[in-house]
């Protein structure tokens, strides 16, 4: 009974958390719901093949393969829909061009050598498609194609072997396959179009300055010692969500790939020409995974330390923070340069050298340690105690290798992409002057200075062997 009467309250609370999560679904990418209006819309106009009697009496039941098109081409990016319904519409003209003449073929060798020949037909293209699946490049690009090529041709055979209106029933469903492709492309491209490429773009330029935010704060965070209570919770208080970004770049492979080849399918659009060196991107977001996983296993070594800090720690805290803070800020610059899409190579340079130099520093304030406790004698426990912090400053140097291929493959992708050239300009509220004075008129300078001749010899070749002087006053 008492179930009964909590029944109403437990059904609206459930209602409002499927609301909270369709609103929260929405809020984090708008352009879902203009896809899904999109998506409405090309269905609406292809359900006119049996709404609208017209069109209906033209291609009769075959219209249920435009409405078929729509729901498995229409993707949520331009790139993909392409990809999809130039796939399925080629695929659809070849299998129905090749099941015609098949068709024609069986009709020559008799009654009973025709399903002789086309069940020949129909295993010998399909072993063969099916076979060229297995081609790296045709799967990248054409497997769906070749599945519709597949499906297309033994439907047309199998079902053209009892209908005599053969050549009438595959052009009906080439038109409305065709049809349906051409209304999901054009509502994709001119309403609201959501382009592969430039996701993958901002996608990239991204992940490269979630890593930058996890090394710009990560030397505070392992360097800092909680000495009483009121730090540590102050410390829990503390936003360390940018402690968790990096998360995202590991698994970021799959979506790279997906959308780097549908972006190859795209037209024109923004700052991205249709041979735009999209596979650069797939180079760059391999780097910055590396980078990523480096971040891990110093993500290991990041736990609150109530003890104080020893003697090697002490020592290694500077070099160690100035590696850490300007690999962050050269590879914020970095996705800045790639968000912008300017040439990178002045901002992260100088960020990249300032890493380096701390690294020799560090590896000096290491071979001091090193030295301090081989010193000791007592030192075998002081040795184990080093190895964490030991650890951490190797990671941070393998970092900055990393770092440094991501500049490099970033600074490619300018060069192929002609990026824009950011040239350094003097701000006119700051004129470079050598020091602060007055400035006097040139002839009252040249009273002031003596005149003092100087003698040049001309050794010129069209006067050689003669010579001559010239006064210059200075």
């Amino acid at each position: 009974m008492e179930n009964i009467k909590t029944a109403p309250t437990k059904l609206k609370n459930k209602a409002m958390e499927v609301a909270m999560r369709i609103k929260k679904l929405g809020q984090d990418d708008p352009r879902r719901i203009i896809h899904s209006i999109k998506v409405g819309v090309a269905l609406t106009l292809v359900s006119l093949f049996y709404y609208w009697r017209p069109l209906y009496d033209g291609f009769g039941a075959s219209g249920i393969w435009a409405v078929i098109t729509v729901v498995v081409i229409f993707e949520f990016t331009v790139g993909a829909t392409l990809s999809k319904g130039l796939n399925r519409g080629l695929g659809t003209l070849l299998a129905g061009a090749l099941g015609v003449g098949v068709d024609h073929l069986a009709n020559l060798s008799g009654h009973k050598g025709e399903p002789i020949v086309l069940g020949i037909f129909v295993f010998l293209i399909a072993a063969a498609a099916t076979f060229s699946r297995f081609f790296p490049g045709i799967k990248a690009r054409y497997d769906y194609g070749v599945l519709i090529f597949i499906l297309t041709f033994s439907m047309v055979s199998v079902s053209g072997y009892r209908v005599d209106e053969f050549v009438t029933m595959a052009q009906q469903r080439l038109s409305t396959i065709l049809a349906g492709g051409a209304i999901c492309i054009m509502i994709s491209i001119l309403i609201c179009p959501v382009w592969a490429g430039e996701t993958l773009h901002n996608s990239v330029a991204s992940n490269i300055d979630k890593l930058a935010n996890y090394l710009e704060g990560f030397g505070g965070e392992y360097f800092h010692c909680f000495e009483d209570e009121d730090q540590q919770v102050t410390a829990k208080e503390k936003d360390k969500s940018f402690l968790q970004g990096y998360k995202t770049v590991l698994n970021s492979k799959s979506m790279e790939d997906s959308m780097a080849n549908f972006a190859r399918w795209e037209p024109r659009h923004g700052n991205f020409n249709f041979r735009h060196p999209w596979k650069q991107y797939l180079k760059i977001g391999s780097f910055a995974r590396q980078c990523a996983y480096h971040i891990e296993a110093l993500n290991s070594h990041l736990s609150p330390r109530l003890q104080a800090p020893s003697e090697f720690r002490r020592m290694i805290e500077a070099p160690c923070k100035a590696l850490s803070s300007e690999s962050g800020k050269a590879l914020k610059a970095l996705a800045t340069a790639m968000k912008t899409m300017a040439d990178p190579s002045s901002s992260s340079h100088r960020h990249l050298n300032a890493a380096k130099s701390a690294i020799n520093d560090l590896k000096d304030a290491l071979k001091s340690a090193t030295a301090l406790i081989s010193n000791d004698p007592s030192s075998s426990n002081d040795l184990l105690a080093i190895i964490p912090d030991a650890t951490v400053a190797c990671k941070l140097i393998e970092i900055v290798k990393s770092v440094e291929n991501l500049s490099e493959s970033v600074g490619e992708l300018s060069v192929k992409a002609h990026f824009k050239k950011v040239e350094a300009t003097v701000s006119p509220e700051k004129p470079q002057l050598l020091h602060k004075g007055t400035i006097k008129p040139v002839a009252e300078v040249e009273e002031e200075l003596p005149h003092v001749v100087i003698t040049v010899e001309d050794c010129s070749p069209e006067k050689e062997g003669s010579s001559g002087t010239k006064s210059l006053p200075t």
